[in-house]
């Protein structure tokens, strides 16, 4: 622990440090306190929630005098108010949490105090290129950003974590409360928050078309930032500036559409009717909506959505976006069962794509031709659409229309009664989709195994595939459509016939139950029916003890602030273990984690 009069500004301990210290000062105050099998997990949440800076927990130990553990706990939302006080004979600087982050804050140099206040714009994780491109200004120049940032780290005021192969930083809850402090009492909140909302914004349009080339790169970027994503779309719905909060969404597109079907269509819905967005960002969300639907089976939802991006495109003259949308809406119309309405969009595209030599518009096109001949039963050409389209989205390094492709290949062979050939293609585009965690395409490859499984004799191990492709297309807002439908539903009979249901229902139930990493290594073959250990929701699973803790609360319908009471932890910190939840089990909203909770295993 640091000396009283150390020049060392802030300092951490380790959990048993922390409540040794806690106790100890709190026995010297009160004269009569001690650690007890029913007040330990209330004094280590405590001392988490301070961050382990030991004044702060000093400080805290002071207030045993009157009020119980508890109740300090529960009173630590305003945490610089009631932390004051303690030993009269210590340092006007350590006589509460305030005075002493204020002597701290005044031993840095300027630049350090600018940087340090501008930090806590950040809502999660930020890197070094975030605070460069957010909180730079005269006083504080590029250049000299990783220097502060690392003298920082060294005092102890910022934590560094690496994050998927990246240096990132964070604030504890106590430092971001205090440089929000200072960040208002500067006068520069708004000039900040202008800063970081403009920085995501140009940072999300300029990455989203390179993101396609590199998408495992780009989801890795995606993940790392998502807090602050969320956090500046917060920010646009608040303030009314639907126009930025647009560009913002519809660049993510390969975020919502492998990892948050339901939440990206929660914030398209209040981000749509911003008609003081440009033409092309208004079609790529118009269009991004409806793709959003046709994944979750919902072709009604879609349509509209569709043709709003091909009327807006044509009047704007965006062709690529034109063609897109239109090949797009052909299956829309396909699985609406209007076959003349596709034929006329596929016509329109066709005509269009003939004027572009652009990839995307070709790719689409390809798309388009091999759905639509796909419904029509004409599987030579969906083979030859589909084959052009794998070798020109292999060459691209485009994963996510090589995935689709692949499944379209694999989808004819299916239909053409080519075990060895569907099983092939499908298990490609299984292995992509678990490169990039792709929810809809393991959807798809779960239940393509499952048939598989089921066309071989293997009907324990349809059963379960089946069950588990089931289950995550609930989780993920997702479903299957189109012509592989009725090959699924019959590998289902078949497994039944052969199982009997009593036995088919339990297997499919245990497939359920598989995490999803469990359940493609099933589908890969990297694993046995014998080795897939269903989930237990009593078990944590797939889950770390304290995000099974959390998922308890959930299902018991508790909010963020209610967990964190109970648990004494920050709501940010519960926020945090939903996010983590959700990644985790695929999820995308927290009805999705109750019904886990809450589902028994058969």
């Amino acid at each position: 622990l640091p000396q009283a009069g150390g020049t060392e500004p802030l300092a951490h301990v380790r959990q048993n440090e922390a409540v040794a210290l806690f106790a100890e000062r709190a026995a010297a105050a009160s004269g009569a306190f001690e650690v007890t099998v029913d007040n330990q997990a209330t004094v280590v949440a405590l001392c988490r929630r301070l961050d382990g800076l030991p004044l702060a927990i000093e400080l805290a130990a002071v207030r045993t005098r009157v009020l119980s553990v508890e109740q300090i706990l529960e009173r630590l939302s305003d945490r610089f108010a009631l932390l004051t006080g303690g030993d009269r004979a210590a340092l006007p600087r350590h006589q509460t949490l305030r005075t002493a982050i204020d002597w701290s804050f005044d031993l840095l140099a300027e630049p350090e105090q600018i940087l340090l206040r501008r930090l806590c714009v950040f809502a999660g994780r930020f890197t070094l290129e975030d605070v460069e491109g957010v909180c730079a200004s005269d006083e504080i120049v590029v250049t000299g950003t990783l220097d502060l940032v690392a003298s920082l780290v060294d005092k102890s005021l910022v934590t560094k974590e690496d994050v998927l192969g990246t240096a990132c930083y964070r604030l504890h809850e106590t430092m971001r409360e205090y440089a929000s402090l200072r960040l208002q009492a500067a006068r520069e909140e708004d000039l900040i928050a202008e800063n970081c909302l403009e920085f995501y914004r140009k940072t999300c349009l300029q990455s989203a078309e390179e993101g396609r080339y590199r998408l495992v790169e780009w989801l890795r970027w995606a993940e790392l930032e998502i807090d602050n994503i969320r956090a500046m779309l917060h920010q646009c719905i608040a303030r009314g500036d639907l126009a930025r909060g647009l560009d913002i969404a519809a660049s993510m597109r390969y975020y919502w559409l492998t990892h948050g079907t339901t939440e990206a269509i929660g914030w398209l819905d209040q981000l749509l009717e911003a008609e003081e967005a440009s033409a092309e960002t208004r079609v790529q969300a118009y269009y991004l909506r409806g793709w959003l639907s046709l994944i979750q089976a919902d072709p009604p939802t879609a349509r509209p959505w569709l043709a709003r991006a091909v009327a807006t495109a044509r009047e704007s003259g965006q062709l690529a976006l034109l063609c897109e949308s239109l090949s797009m809406a052909v299956t829309a119309d396909h699985l609406s069962q209007d076959q003349a309405a596709a034929k006329l969009h596929l016509n329109e595209a066709e005509a269009v794509g003939r004027t572009l030599k652009t990839y995307p518009g070709t790719t689409e096109l390809l798309q388009a031709r091999a759905i639509h001949a796909m419904f029509k039963g004409d599987l030579e050409t969906v083979r030859a659409a589909s084959a052009k389209g794998v070798d020109l989205s292999r060459a691209a390094g485009d994963l996510y229309q090589l995935e689709a492709m692949l499944r379209n290949l694999a989808t004819a062979a299916m239909m053409s009664g080519d075990l060895a050939a569907a099983n092939s293609s499908f298990m490609e585009a299984l292995q992509l989709a678990r490169r990039v965690d792709n929810r809809l395409t393991q959807i798809y490859g779960l239940a393509a195994a499952g048939w598989y499984a089921g066309s071989s004799g293997q009907a324990r191990a349809a059963a379960r595939l089946l069950g588990a492709a089931e289950a995550l297309a609930t989780q993920s807002g997702a479903d299957i459509s189109g012509p592989s439908v009725p090959y699924v539903a019959k590998a289902k009979e078949a497994a039944v016939a052969a199982l009997g249901v009593s036995t088919f229902e339990a297997e499919f139930a245990a497939g359920k139950r598989l995490s999803r990493e469990d359940s493609v290594r099933l589908a890969m073959g990297e694993s046995t029916v014998g080795d897939a250990v269903a989930v237990d929701a009593t078990t944590a699973g797939p889950l770390a003890r304290r995000e099974l803790e959390v998922s308890k609360l959930i299902a018991e319908g508790l909010t963020n602030k209610q967990i964190g009471a109970q648990l004494f932890i920050s709501e940010r910190t519960v926020a945090s273990h939903v996010r983590s939840i959700m990644d985790k089990l695929g999820f995308n909203n927290r009805a999705q984690i109750a019904v886990w909770m809450t589902t028994p295993v058969s």
